[in-house]
């Protein structure tokens, strides 16, 4: 089962916590809606949030076809936005 990471505000709000949950998916959508199912409200937030998503240590910013092995780390960041820099 692939290993899903949440952050610690995701969650406090979803999980009750638990930051490391497994899920058996084939692709990032399928693991959405596996997070869906069991933590009502992730995986929506999740799909309109544009969270960045990391599979294995790589990022994806259009992942929800990505690729997920059994054995795959799964991370869900929240997007940075980007801007003018304070350092000139």
């Amino acid at each position: 089962m692939a290993r899903v990471v949440l952050t610690t505000e995701l969650s406090r709000r979803f999980t009750g916590g638990k930051t490391e949950i497994e899920v058996d998916a084939g692709s990032i959508r399928h693991v959405v809606r596996e997070l869906e199912e069991a933590y009502p409200g992730l995986g929506k937030l999740i799909e309109e949030a544009g969270m960045i998503v990391a599979i294995d240590g790589e990022l994806y910013h259009d992942p929800f076809l990505e690729p997920v092995g059994a054995d795959s780390e799964v991370c869900f960041l929240p997007a940075l936005g980007g801007g003018r820099s304070a350092v000139r």
